[in-house]
């Protein structure tokens, strides 16, 4: 695994002084966890009795036959507690700030399911947490700020800028410049000033190392490898056994929204990212002719968000992963397939992965297999779907209840 400060040109610590030295004690501590036997032993119980590993890895049996191509197998890490991928992560950084001897933690959260994990992880641990969440995804992702607060976590509005992902990160920097001696910032993505990326990796890589195993048991033979990209933390775990090898396919699916049009999408690697320095690391991000980040969209929360993982824009560079987009549409008919065929709800943005796996699927020989990264669950979403796909009994519902 790689444990470096760049991927190509794309990484590194850009951050102002004061932050160094906490950034550089974490990247010590993170390196010495890593070898601790310890660590890793409490981590797994946690993830085995808390979190609910390994996730199970389902045979799209209805899917496959209704397509008419490949296999159809889908990773469930929305079954994880929580409902999404987001507690692997948050619980390996809460253990890493307990040994830290970190007093309290504070998080970013867009769709607010890593607000949730980290809420959660805290509770489990005993240990505050503070999150930022944009106002606009606080309005449209209601269900997990309820959640926040009920695990005990202080939710705080980012009220300023987009008021979206990308200021909830602002808000959380500034708020850890002037407490980084007693707390630490759980970042939720494959992003951020080195060393976040590795670790933010390292604690998500149990997706793919789980998804590997059970390939070699099954004796599957997989064409391709399916995964919705924001920031890129189920991507880069769901990705990461696979990365220096030549086979499967890794495809990345970006929010195309509403179109290519500017401010109506969220996709980088189409073309229209450009590179720069932003939020403490250098990346591909959607910006304009000035360098200043352009607004975005996403149906999903968790995609509407200008910039990509390191890590992940290197490999889209090198080729080794290939980038696609779906659309805000397009997401919500895979939502639809596969809660009417398999009886899975998919979130919003594993749903863009799921549009593109039904697309790629009937490409496929009827030998090969197509593994789906299903990142989350989507009944954080009900204020999205419902109000879509049946407006007026939503609405005559939700009057009722007021």
């Amino acid at each position: 695994m790689n444990y470096s400060q760049y991927f190509g040109e794309f990484g590194g610590r850009y951050v102002a002084e004061v932050l160094r030295p906490s950034l550089e004690l974490m990247e010590k501590e993170f390196l010495d966890i890593i070898e601790d036997r310890d660590f890793w032993k409490e981590f797994d119980i946690l993830s085995k009795d808390f979190t609910g590993r390994p996730t199970p890895f389902m045979f799209a049996e209805n899917s496959t036959r209704i397509i008419g191509g490949a296999s159809i197998y889908i990773k469930l890490e929305g079954l994880a507690n929580t409902g999404a991928h987001k507690i692997n992560n948050a619980l390996g950084q809460v253990l890493m700030a307990k040994r830290m001897g970190k007093k309290r933690i504070i998080a970013e959260t867009g769709a607010g399911q890593h607000g949730v994990a980290t809420a959660a992880a805290c509770a489990k641990l005993g240990i505050p947490c503070t999150i930022y969440m944009g106002e606009i995804d606080i309005k449209r992702q209601r269900p997990n700020l309820f959640l926040m607060n009920l695990y005990g976590a202080e939710v705080i509005p980012v009220r300023f800028g987009s008021r979206t992902l990308k200021d909830a990160v602002n808000a959380a920097l500034m708020d850890w410049s002037g407490s980084f001696e007693d707390t630490h910032y759980l970042i939720g993505s494959a992003l951020g000033p080195s060393p976040y990326p590795s670790i933010v990796k390292t604690f998500q890589s149990v997706i793919g190392k789980e998804v590997k195993s059970k390939i070699a048991e099954k004796k599957i033979d997989v064409e391709a490898m399916v995964a919705c990209v924001g920031g890129g933390s189920n991507a880069i775990g769901f990705f990461s056994p696979f990365l220096e090898e030549n086979t499967p396919r890794l495809i990345g699916v970006e929010a195309g929204g509403k179109g290519s049009d500017r401010g109506k999408h969220a996709s980088r690697m189409s073309g229209q990212g450009k590179s720069g320095i932003i939020q403490g690391y250098k990346s591909l991000f959607l910006t304009d002719k000035e360098g200043q980040i352009l607004p975005t969209h996403s149906i999903s929360a968790g995609l509407d968000y200008p910039g990509i993982g390191p890590e992940l824009a290197y490999y889209g560079k090198t080729g080794r992963i290939e980038y696609t987009s779906a659309t805000d549409a397009e997401a919500l008919e895979a939502l639809q397939f596969f809660a009417k065929n398999e009886g899975i709800l998919f979130a919003l943005e594993s749903a863009h992965a799921g549009a593109k796996a039904i697309e790629l699927a009937g490409t496929v020989s009827k030998d090969k297999a197509v593994i789906i990264n299903m990142s989350g669950r989507g009944d954080k979403d009900i204020f999205i779907t419902a109000k879509l796909l049946t407006p007026d009994e939503w609405l005559n519902f939700l009057r009722n209840e007021v």
